[in-house]
Protein backbone atom coordinates (compact mmCIF):
# COMPACT_ATOMS: atom_id res chain seq x y z
CA UNK A 1 0.00 0.00 0.00
CA UNK A 2 2.77 2.61 1.24
CA UNK A 3 4.79 1.89 -2.56
CA UNK A 4 4.37 4.46 -4.97
CA UNK A 5 5.76 5.23 -8.25
CA UNK A 6 8.85 7.24 -8.08
CA UNK A 7 7.45 9.63 -10.01
CA UNK A 8 4.87 10.07 -8.33
CA UNK A 9 6.58 10.55 -5.08
CA UNK A 10 9.24 13.21 -6.47
CA UNK A 11 5.91 15.53 -7.48
CA UNK A 12 3.96 14.65 -4.62
CA UNK A 13 7.30 15.93 -2.61
CA UNK A 14 7.59 18.74 -4.56
CA UNK A 15 4.66 19.63 -3.67
CA UNK A 16 4.24 19.19 0.39
CA UNK A 17 3.87 21.68 2.83
CA UNK A 18 7.62 23.19 4.01
CA UNK A 19 6.10 21.71 7.63
CA UNK A 20 7.81 18.44 8.53
CA UNK A 21 7.21 16.25 11.08
CA UNK A 22 9.05 17.96 14.49
CA UNK A 23 11.64 16.28 16.75
CA UNK A 24 10.14 14.94 20.07
CA UNK A 25 11.63 13.91 23.01
CA UNK A 26 10.29 11.34 25.46
CA UNK A 27 10.75 11.34 29.20
CA UNK A 28 9.44 8.29 31.42
CA UNK A 29 6.52 8.71 33.72
CA UNK A 30 5.10 5.54 35.49
CA UNK A 31 1.71 4.70 35.90
CA UNK A 32 -0.99 2.49 35.89
CA UNK A 33 -0.40 -0.35 32.98
CA UNK A 34 1.88 -1.62 30.87
CA UNK A 35 5.45 -0.21 30.80
CA UNK A 36 4.93 0.58 27.01
CA UNK A 37 2.97 3.35 28.10
CA UNK A 38 5.03 4.57 30.91
CA UNK A 39 6.11 8.08 29.33
CA UNK A 40 4.85 11.34 27.61
CA UNK A 41 6.43 13.27 25.13
CA UNK A 42 7.04 16.87 24.40
CA UNK A 43 7.77 18.79 20.64
CA UNK A 44 10.57 21.65 21.69
CA UNK A 45 10.28 24.52 19.67
CA UNK A 46 12.39 27.28 18.81
CA UNK A 47 15.97 27.68 19.93
CA UNK A 48 17.44 25.03 22.59
CA UNK A 49 19.58 27.81 24.04
CA UNK A 50 16.89 29.67 24.97
CA UNK A 51 16.87 30.16 28.99
CA UNK A 52 13.05 30.23 29.29
CA UNK A 53 10.77 27.12 28.56
CA UNK A 54 7.11 28.04 27.74
CA UNK A 55 5.19 24.40 28.68
CA UNK A 56 1.72 24.54 26.66
CA UNK A 57 -0.27 21.77 27.22
CA UNK A 58 -3.47 20.59 25.22
CA UNK A 59 -6.93 20.23 26.07
CA UNK A 60 -9.46 17.88 25.79
CA UNK A 61 -9.26 15.38 22.69
CA UNK A 62 -6.02 17.87 22.51
CA UNK A 63 -2.18 16.97 21.19
CA UNK A 64 0.97 18.73 20.86
CA UNK A 65 0.22 19.84 17.16
CA UNK A 66 -2.12 22.75 18.33
CA UNK A 67 0.92 24.51 19.10
CA UNK A 68 2.43 23.97 15.97
CA UNK A 69 1.70 27.29 14.40
CA UNK A 70 1.65 29.48 17.50
CA UNK A 71 4.39 27.72 18.97
CA UNK A 72 6.53 29.31 16.11
CA UNK A 73 4.83 32.26 16.34
CA UNK A 74 5.67 33.22 20.01
CA UNK A 75 9.67 32.27 19.75
CA UNK A 76 10.37 34.08 16.61
CA UNK A 77 8.65 37.24 18.65
CA UNK A 78 10.21 36.83 21.91
CA UNK A 79 13.57 36.15 22.25
CA UNK A 80 15.11 33.91 24.71
CA UNK A 81 12.42 31.36 24.94
CA UNK A 82 11.49 27.95 23.15
CA UNK A 83 8.49 26.42 23.38
CA UNK A 84 7.84 22.85 24.90
CA UNK A 85 4.13 21.45 23.51
CA UNK A 86 3.35 18.27 25.49
CA UNK A 87 1.70 14.75 24.31
CA UNK A 88 -0.02 12.87 27.48
CA UNK A 89 0.74 9.53 27.63
CA UNK A 90 -1.94 8.15 25.50
CA UNK A 91 -0.71 9.17 22.63
CA UNK A 92 1.30 6.33 22.68
CA UNK A 93 -2.20 4.08 21.41
CA UNK A 94 -1.92 6.12 18.10
CA UNK A 95 -0.65 4.92 14.58
CA UNK A 96 0.12 8.48 12.46
CA UNK A 97 2.68 6.87 10.59
CA UNK A 98 0.18 6.71 7.08
CA UNK A 99 -0.77 10.55 7.68
CA UNK A 100 2.67 11.64 7.78
CA UNK A 101 3.23 9.49 4.50
CA UNK A 102 0.53 11.42 3.06
CA UNK A 103 1.22 14.79 4.38
CA UNK A 104 4.70 14.22 2.55
CA UNK A 105 3.20 12.87 -0.36
CA UNK A 106 4.72 8.88 -0.15
CA UNK A 107 1.26 7.77 -0.42
CA UNK A 108 -1.94 9.25 -1.92
CA UNK A 109 -4.94 11.04 0.17
CA UNK A 110 -7.20 7.91 -1.06
CA UNK A 111 -4.76 5.73 0.07
CA UNK A 112 -4.38 7.29 3.42
CA UNK A 113 -8.00 7.66 3.60
CA UNK A 114 -8.64 4.21 3.13
CA UNK A 115 -6.11 3.05 5.59
CA UNK A 116 -8.21 4.96 8.36
CA UNK A 117 -11.45 5.20 7.45
CA UNK A 118 -12.21 3.67 4.53
CA UNK A 119 -11.65 0.27 5.66
CA UNK A 120 -14.97 0.50 8.05
CA UNK A 121 -17.05 0.98 4.58
CA UNK A 122 -15.41 -0.94 2.07
CA UNK A 123 -14.44 -4.38 3.25
CA UNK A 124 -12.44 -4.59 -0.30
CA UNK A 125 -9.67 -2.52 1.63
CA UNK A 126 -7.07 -5.00 3.93
CA UNK A 127 -4.26 -3.54 4.71
CA UNK A 128 -5.27 -0.90 7.21
CA UNK A 129 -5.39 1.18 10.44
CA UNK A 130 -5.97 -1.97 13.20
CA UNK A 131 -7.05 -0.02 16.24
CA UNK A 132 -6.40 -1.46 19.74
CA UNK A 133 -8.92 -3.67 21.57
CA UNK A 134 -10.58 -1.06 24.05
CA UNK A 135 -11.54 -4.25 26.25
CA UNK A 136 -7.82 -4.71 26.87
CA UNK A 137 -6.95 -1.24 27.54
CA UNK A 138 -8.72 -1.32 31.48
CA UNK A 139 -6.40 -0.21 33.43
CA UNK A 140 -6.80 3.54 31.40
CA UNK A 141 -9.53 4.15 33.67
CA UNK A 142 -6.99 4.81 35.80
CA UNK A 143 -5.41 7.67 33.72
CA UNK A 144 -6.78 10.51 35.92
CA UNK A 145 -5.54 13.77 36.75
CA UNK A 146 -3.29 12.39 39.34
CA UNK A 147 -1.49 10.83 36.30
CA UNK A 148 -1.33 13.60 33.94
CA UNK A 149 0.37 16.45 36.52
CA UNK A 150 2.97 13.59 37.10
CA UNK A 151 3.96 13.92 33.81
CA UNK A 152 3.61 17.19 32.99
CA UNK A 153 5.48 17.96 36.42
CA UNK A 154 8.50 15.20 34.84
CA UNK A 155 8.77 17.72 31.77
CA UNK A 156 9.06 20.90 33.65
CA UNK A 157 11.45 19.89 35.82
CA UNK A 158 13.57 18.60 33.06
CA UNK A 159 13.46 21.75 31.93
CA UNK A 160 14.54 22.91 35.61
CA UNK A 161 17.46 20.84 35.54
CA UNK A 162 18.75 22.12 32.33
CA UNK A 163 18.85 25.38 34.33
CA UNK A 164 16.03 27.10 32.73
CA UNK A 165 13.02 29.20 34.06
CA UNK A 166 9.65 27.69 33.11
CA UNK A 167 6.12 29.32 32.26
CA UNK A 168 3.04 26.85 32.45
CA UNK A 169 0.51 27.09 30.24
CA UNK A 170 -2.72 25.20 28.04
CA UNK A 171 -5.28 25.36 25.50
CA UNK A 172 -8.71 24.91 27.19
CA UNK A 173 -8.71 22.01 29.69
CA UNK A 174 -5.09 22.28 29.20
CA UNK A 175 -5.44 25.93 30.91
CA UNK A 176 -7.52 23.91 33.67
CA UNK A 177 -4.35 21.80 33.85
CA UNK A 178 -2.14 24.44 34.38
CA UNK A 179 -3.55 26.73 37.59
CA UNK A 180 -4.63 22.75 39.25
CA UNK A 181 -0.83 22.28 38.59
CA UNK A 182 0.09 25.38 40.35
CA UNK A 183 -1.95 24.53 43.33
CA UNK A 184 -1.58 20.74 43.72
CA UNK A 185 0.25 19.13 46.73
CA UNK A 186 2.87 16.98 45.14
CA UNK A 187 3.59 15.74 48.59
CA UNK A 188 4.23 18.58 50.36
CA UNK A 189 5.30 20.38 47.37
CA UNK A 190 3.04 23.15 46.27
CA UNK A 191 3.18 23.09 42.50
CA UNK A 192 3.86 26.81 41.58
CA UNK A 193 7.37 26.23 43.40
CA UNK A 194 8.05 24.78 39.69
CA UNK A 195 6.77 27.38 37.92
CA UNK A 196 7.63 31.13 37.49
CA UNK A 197 4.35 32.11 35.46
CA UNK A 198 1.20 30.68 34.05
CA UNK A 199 -1.03 31.36 30.39
CA UNK A 200 -4.35 30.44 29.83
CA UNK A 201 -5.85 30.04 26.67
CA UNK A 202 -9.34 30.22 26.68
CA UNK A 203 -9.48 27.27 29.59
CA UNK A 204 -9.05 27.80 33.59
CA UNK A 205 -11.06 27.00 36.78
CA UNK A 206 -13.09 28.48 39.43
CA UNK A 207 -16.17 28.53 37.30
CA UNK A 208 -14.40 28.84 33.53
CA UNK A 209 -16.17 25.35 33.46
CA UNK A 210 -18.92 23.65 35.30
CA UNK A 211 -18.16 21.64 38.66
CA UNK A 212 -20.52 18.68 39.02
CA UNK A 213 -22.20 18.02 41.87
CA UNK A 214 -21.12 14.63 44.21
CA UNK A 215 -23.97 12.73 43.09
CA UNK A 216 -22.69 13.43 39.71
CA UNK A 217 -18.99 12.49 39.96
CA UNK A 218 -20.20 9.19 41.62
CA UNK A 219 -22.63 8.38 38.41
CA UNK A 220 -19.44 9.72 36.15
CA UNK A 221 -17.25 7.22 38.09
CA UNK A 222 -20.01 4.48 38.05
CA UNK A 223 -20.47 5.51 34.17
CA UNK A 224 -16.83 4.84 33.55
CA UNK A 225 -15.98 1.63 35.46
CA UNK A 226 -18.82 -0.07 33.69
CA UNK A 227 -18.07 1.55 29.66
CA UNK A 228 -15.04 2.54 27.86
CA UNK A 229 -11.92 4.32 29.12
CA UNK A 230 -11.70 6.50 26.44
CA UNK A 231 -14.33 9.50 25.27
CA UNK A 232 -16.46 9.16 22.23
CA UNK A 233 -16.89 12.87 21.34
CA UNK A 234 -18.92 12.10 17.87
CA UNK A 235 -21.05 9.51 19.50
CA UNK A 236 -19.69 7.11 16.69
CA UNK A 237 -19.33 4.42 18.85
CA UNK A 238 -14.81 4.66 18.28
CA UNK A 239 -13.27 6.44 20.70
CA UNK A 240 -10.13 7.29 17.53
CA UNK A 241 -12.88 8.17 15.01
CA UNK A 242 -13.35 11.66 15.96
CA UNK A 243 -9.17 12.12 15.91
CA UNK A 244 -9.15 10.40 12.93
CA UNK A 245 -11.64 12.20 10.79
CA UNK A 246 -9.87 15.79 11.84
CA UNK A 247 -6.39 14.53 10.75
CA UNK A 248 -8.19 12.85 7.39
CA UNK A 249 -9.78 15.93 6.28
CA UNK A 250 -6.65 18.17 7.05
CA UNK A 251 -4.34 16.33 5.56
CA UNK A 252 -6.84 16.17 1.76
CA UNK A 253 -7.47 20.00 2.33
CA UNK A 254 -3.54 20.30 2.31
CA UNK A 255 -2.47 18.02 -0.60
CA UNK A 256 -5.71 17.58 -2.76
CA UNK A 257 -7.31 20.97 -1.41
CA UNK A 258 -9.74 21.50 -4.82
CA UNK A 259 -10.42 17.96 -5.41
CA UNK A 260 -14.00 16.22 -4.78
CA UNK A 261 -14.26 15.90 -1.10
CA UNK A 262 -13.25 12.15 -0.35
CA UNK A 263 -15.26 12.15 2.90
CA UNK A 264 -18.69 13.13 1.59
CA UNK A 265 -19.66 10.69 -0.32
CA UNK A 266 -18.26 8.28 2.83
CA UNK A 267 -21.81 6.56 4.92
CA UNK A 268 -20.34 6.66 8.03
CA UNK A 269 -19.39 10.15 8.31
CA UNK A 270 -22.21 11.83 10.37
CA UNK A 271 -24.35 13.60 7.83
CA UNK A 272 -23.77 17.16 10.28
CA UNK A 273 -20.16 17.42 8.95
CA UNK A 274 -21.30 17.34 5.81
CA UNK A 275 -22.05 20.15 3.52
CA UNK A 276 -25.91 20.32 1.57
CA UNK A 277 -23.72 20.60 -1.99
CA UNK A 278 -21.00 18.67 -3.45
CA UNK A 279 -17.77 20.46 -1.74
CA UNK A 280 -13.98 20.48 -2.64
CA UNK A 281 -11.98 18.31 0.17
CA UNK A 282 -11.16 22.30 1.51
CA UNK A 283 -14.88 22.97 1.09
CA UNK A 284 -15.96 19.71 3.51
CA UNK A 285 -12.98 20.82 6.13
CA UNK A 286 -14.04 24.41 6.34
CA UNK A 287 -17.70 23.61 6.99
CA UNK A 288 -16.83 20.92 9.61
CA UNK A 289 -14.60 23.34 11.59
CA UNK A 290 -16.22 27.14 10.57
CA UNK A 291 -17.97 28.47 13.77
CA UNK A 292 -21.15 28.99 11.34
CA UNK A 293 -21.71 25.68 9.93
CA UNK A 294 -20.07 22.95 12.57
CA UNK A 295 -22.09 20.15 13.76
CA UNK A 296 -18.85 20.00 16.29
CA UNK A 297 -18.88 20.95 20.02
CA UNK A 298 -18.37 24.88 20.05
CA UNK A 299 -14.52 23.43 21.41
CA UNK A 300 -13.94 22.34 17.72
CA UNK A 301 -14.83 25.70 16.04
CA UNK A 302 -12.90 28.41 14.60
CA UNK A 303 -13.78 30.97 12.37
CA UNK A 304 -12.54 30.04 8.75
CA UNK A 305 -15.03 31.15 6.10
CA UNK A 306 -17.35 29.89 3.98
CA UNK A 307 -18.67 27.82 1.08
CA UNK A 308 -18.12 29.34 -2.02
CA UNK A 309 -21.44 30.77 -3.72
CA UNK A 310 -20.37 28.78 -7.50
CA UNK A 311 -18.92 26.10 -8.63
CA UNK A 312 -19.11 22.75 -8.70
CA UNK A 313 -17.98 21.22 -6.23
CA UNK A 314 -17.72 24.11 -3.91
CA UNK A 315 -14.59 25.48 -2.97
CA UNK A 316 -14.32 27.57 0.54
CA UNK A 317 -13.30 31.51 1.00
CA UNK A 318 -11.91 32.30 3.86
CA UNK A 319 -11.16 35.73 2.90
CA UNK A 320 -10.81 38.15 6.13
CA UNK A 321 -11.46 35.54 8.35
CA UNK A 322 -9.11 34.82 11.98
CA UNK A 323 -7.91 31.92 10.89
CA UNK A 324 -7.11 31.05 7.44
CA UNK A 325 -7.83 27.62 6.13
CA UNK A 326 -4.82 26.50 5.52
CA UNK A 327 -3.16 26.92 9.13
CA UNK A 328 -5.97 25.16 10.11
CA UNK A 329 -5.43 22.40 8.37
CA UNK A 330 -1.94 22.43 8.98
CA UNK A 331 -1.92 22.34 12.60
CA UNK A 332 -4.37 19.33 12.35
CA UNK A 333 -2.48 17.48 9.60
CA UNK A 334 0.89 17.15 11.04
CA UNK A 335 3.25 15.03 13.37
CA UNK A 336 2.75 15.50 16.35
CA UNK A 337 -1.01 15.58 15.64
CA UNK A 338 -3.48 18.69 17.23
CA UNK A 339 -5.75 15.69 18.47
CA UNK A 340 -5.54 12.74 21.29
CA UNK A 341 -7.55 9.70 19.78
CA UNK A 342 -8.14 8.42 22.94
CA UNK A 343 -8.55 10.72 25.34
CA UNK A 344 -9.10 9.56 29.05
CA UNK A 345 -12.57 9.46 30.45
CA UNK A 346 -11.23 9.38 34.08
CA UNK A 347 -9.17 12.78 33.25
CA UNK A 348 -12.16 14.44 32.22
CA UNK A 349 -13.83 13.65 35.53
CA UNK A 350 -11.31 14.70 37.55
CA UNK A 351 -10.67 17.93 36.42
CA UNK A 352 -14.01 18.50 36.43
CA UNK A 353 -14.10 17.96 40.05
CA UNK A 354 -10.95 19.80 40.77
CA UNK A 355 -12.49 23.19 39.09
CA UNK A 356 -13.16 24.84 43.07
CA UNK A 357 -9.15 24.65 44.01
CA UNK A 358 -10.54 23.62 47.12
CA UNK A 359 -10.77 20.37 49.72
CA UNK A 360 -14.87 19.40 48.80
CA UNK A 361 -16.64 16.04 48.69
CA UNK A 362 -15.81 15.51 44.93
CA UNK A 363 -12.20 16.17 45.56
CA UNK A 364 -12.43 13.96 49.01
CA UNK A 365 -13.85 11.39 46.71
CA UNK A 366 -10.85 11.13 44.21
CA UNK A 367 -8.52 11.77 46.24
CA UNK A 368 -7.39 15.24 44.43
CA UNK A 369 -5.29 17.93 46.29
CA UNK A 370 -5.34 20.96 44.56
CA UNK A 371 -4.63 23.17 48.21
CA UNK A 372 -2.31 25.43 47.58
CA UNK A 373 -4.24 28.36 45.53
CA UNK A 374 -3.79 31.00 48.28
CA UNK A 375 -0.51 30.83 48.38
CA UNK A 376 0.36 30.96 44.37
CA UNK A 377 2.34 34.33 43.80
CA UNK A 378 3.50 33.86 40.23
CA UNK A 379 1.80 36.48 37.15
CA UNK A 380 -1.09 35.34 35.44
CA UNK A 381 -2.28 35.61 31.56
CA UNK A 382 -5.50 34.91 30.60
CA UNK A 383 -7.08 35.18 27.34
CA UNK A 384 -10.87 34.04 26.17
CA UNK A 385 -12.84 33.93 23.71
CA UNK A 386 -16.24 33.32 22.59
CA UNK A 387 -16.52 29.70 23.74
CA UNK A 388 -17.58 30.41 27.47
CA UNK A 389 -19.45 33.25 27.80
CA UNK A 390 -17.10 35.22 29.84
CA UNK A 391 -15.82 32.43 32.15
CA UNK A 392 -12.90 32.34 31.19
CA UNK A 393 -12.14 35.69 32.75
CA UNK A 394 -14.29 35.48 35.34
CA UNK A 395 -12.38 32.10 36.51
CA UNK A 396 -8.90 33.66 35.81
CA UNK A 397 -9.68 37.33 38.16
CA UNK A 398 -10.91 34.87 40.78
CA UNK A 399 -8.06 33.01 40.90
CA UNK A 400 -5.64 36.37 41.13
CA UNK A 401 -7.81 37.65 43.84
CA UNK A 402 -7.95 34.22 45.61
CA UNK A 403 -4.03 34.25 45.23
CA UNK A 404 -0.91 36.20 46.04
CA UNK A 405 -0.08 36.58 42.20
CA UNK A 406 0.68 39.96 41.47
CA UNK A 407 -2.44 42.06 40.60
CA UNK A 408 0.20 44.54 38.45
CA UNK A 409 1.67 41.66 36.01
CA UNK A 410 -1.90 40.19 35.54
CA UNK A 411 -2.90 40.19 31.15
CA UNK A 412 -6.65 39.71 30.90
CA UNK A 413 -7.71 39.62 27.63
CA UNK A 414 -11.23 39.49 26.19
CA UNK A 415 -10.89 38.06 22.53
CA UNK A 416 -14.45 36.74 22.25
CA UNK A 417 -15.52 39.59 19.91
CA UNK A 418 -13.50 37.93 17.00
CA UNK A 419 -12.18 34.60 18.26
CA UNK A 420 -13.99 31.08 18.72
CA UNK A 421 -12.39 28.09 20.83
CA UNK A 422 -9.66 27.23 17.82
CA UNK A 423 -8.41 30.66 16.57
CA UNK A 424 -5.76 31.44 19.35
CA UNK A 425 -4.08 28.20 18.20
CA UNK A 426 -4.13 28.99 14.56
CA UNK A 427 -4.82 32.49 13.74
CA UNK A 428 -2.69 34.21 11.18
CA UNK A 429 -0.47 35.92 13.16
CA UNK A 430 -1.41 39.40 11.74
CA UNK A 431 -5.20 38.83 12.67
CA UNK A 432 -4.24 37.16 16.09
CA UNK A 433 -5.12 38.92 19.12
CA UNK A 434 -3.86 36.30 21.75
CA UNK A 435 -0.35 36.61 19.89
CA UNK A 436 -0.46 40.07 19.92
CA UNK A 437 -1.23 39.92 23.14
CA UNK A 438 0.38 37.38 25.33
CA UNK A 439 3.69 38.64 23.32
CA UNK A 440 4.27 41.73 24.85
CA UNK A 441 3.43 39.78 27.75
CA UNK A 442 5.98 37.17 28.09
CA UNK A 443 8.45 39.59 27.43
CA UNK A 444 7.72 41.76 30.27
CA UNK A 445 7.92 38.85 31.95
CA UNK A 446 10.81 37.40 30.76
CA UNK A 447 12.31 41.08 31.58
CA UNK A 448 11.58 40.89 35.22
Amino acid sequence: MRTVLLALTVTLLAAAPAAAAQRTVTVPSPGPGPAAYDKVTYTPIGPASARTVLVLVPGYYGGAGDFRLVGRDIVRRVRGLQVWAVDRRSQALEDTKVFDDARAGRVSVKQAFDYYLGWLADPSVTTHYEPPDVAQLGFAKRWGLEVALDGIRRIVLRARRQGKRVILGGHSLGGSLTTIYATWDFGGHPGYEDVDALVLIDGGTLGTFATPTLQQTRDELAKLQEGSPFADVIGFGLPWAAGVFAQAGAVAALREPTAPSIGQAFPPLPAGYKPPVPATNRGLFGYAFDKETSASDPSLQANVGHLATTGDPRDWDDDDEVTPLRRLADVFSGSPNATEWFFPERLRIEVDAAQGLRRNPQTRLLGLRPWHLAEVDRPLYAYQTDLTNGRVLRGARRFVAGSRSPRALARFVDGSMTDSHLDPLAAAPSTSRFLKTVVPWLRRVLDR
